[in-house]
């Protein structure tokens, strides 16, 4: 009778756990299927706004100001007399204001050439996960430069247009995970003056970054810009970099090497004449100091 009676006991505890973990299951699943699901957007998918020569998707908070300095050595392969490219040095100074989280101006200025630049940036769209996913970001630039080196005839002064060039671009960037980030950048510029008449004054290029994170502050960039109709009478080369960020508070500090001298996208994409892989390598750097002109979200 005591065997029956502690059977009975077993079987019954046994079915009320059984039962009662069928039900909370049950309630978790309803509660979980009613509960909203949030959409989340991806961020940092590049550390700055540059990937080394050429912009990247990303775009400033509301209300901040970016200093950035850009400088590029002479070629490495001057040997010891140009101290390996240090005695000679192209710099440029830029002013970047985020009007809001999605919209940039800024305003540069260049030594070689002695080139003014301005650009407006707007980030169109953004790489979203769970559930309104969207796969990538989308950022778009315009930017227009002048040269103002009078390298020309005195009696022959070119006017204010023939000067100009301008460049369009689509940013399209994806973070595949928290280590790997990929870009495309078609990219259209028109220059109003080419060297020759053979020249074309509408070049079509397209632009390919990436970058891979090494730790929280340090990642490794590389970018490459393919011209499909180059200027063809000042033997131009694609222009391919490479560069390190490191990340220390309000600063992004990018040392780069590439073979490009020049760092506004008229000049970089279809100027570029050396081969950086015969050694015409330029050693650079960027560095930004960001400063918040509103009161921070």
């Amino acid at each position: 009778m005591n065997h029956s009676l502690k059977l009975s006991c077993i079987f019954f505890t046994f079915f009320f756990l059984n039962t009662t973990l069928s039900n909370s299951q049950d309630l978790l699943d309803i509660l979980e299927s009613e509960t909203p699901k949030t959409t989340e957007i991806v961020s940092a998918i590049f550390k700055g706004t540059r990937i080394a020569n050429g912009h990247s998707v990303e775009t400033r908070k509301k209300g901040v100001l970016e200093f950035l300095i850009s400088h590029r050595f002479g070629r490495v392969n001057g040997g010891f007399y140009q101290l390996f490219g240090l005695d000679e040095s192209n710099i440029r100074f830029a002013l970047e204001y985020a009007v809001s989280d999605n919209f940039t101006l800024g305003l540069g200025r260049s030594s070689f050439d002695k080139s003014y630049d301005g650009f407006v940036k707007y980030r169109l769209l953004q790489q979203k996960t769970s559930q309104n996913t969207f796969p990538v970001s989308v950022t778009l630039v315009g930017s227009m430069a002048q040269k103002t080196l009078r390298d020309y005839p005195a009696d022959d002064k070119p006017d204010f247009n023939d000067r100009l060039a301008y460049t369009t671009q689509v940013l399209i960037a994806r973070k595949f995970n928290s280590a790997i980030s990929l870009q495309v950048a078609p990219t259209y510029i028109h220059r109003n003056t080419v060297p020759t008449f053979q020249d074309p004054h509408d070049i079509l290029a397209l632009g390919i970054g990436g970058r891979m994170k090494i730790t929280n502050q340090v990642s490794v960039n590389a970018e490459y810009f393919y011209s499909f109709n180059p200027i063809e009478s000042i033997t131009p080369r694609d222009a391919f970099s490479i560069s390190v960020d490191i990340e220390t508070g309000g600063h992004v500090f990018q040392l780069m090497m590439s073979n490009a001298i020049t760092m506004i996208e008229k000049s970089f994409i279809t100027e570029t004449t050396g081969n950086f892989f015969s050694g015409d390598i330029h050693l650079g750097f960027n560095i930004s100091r960001a400063f918040h002109l509103g009161n921070k979200k």
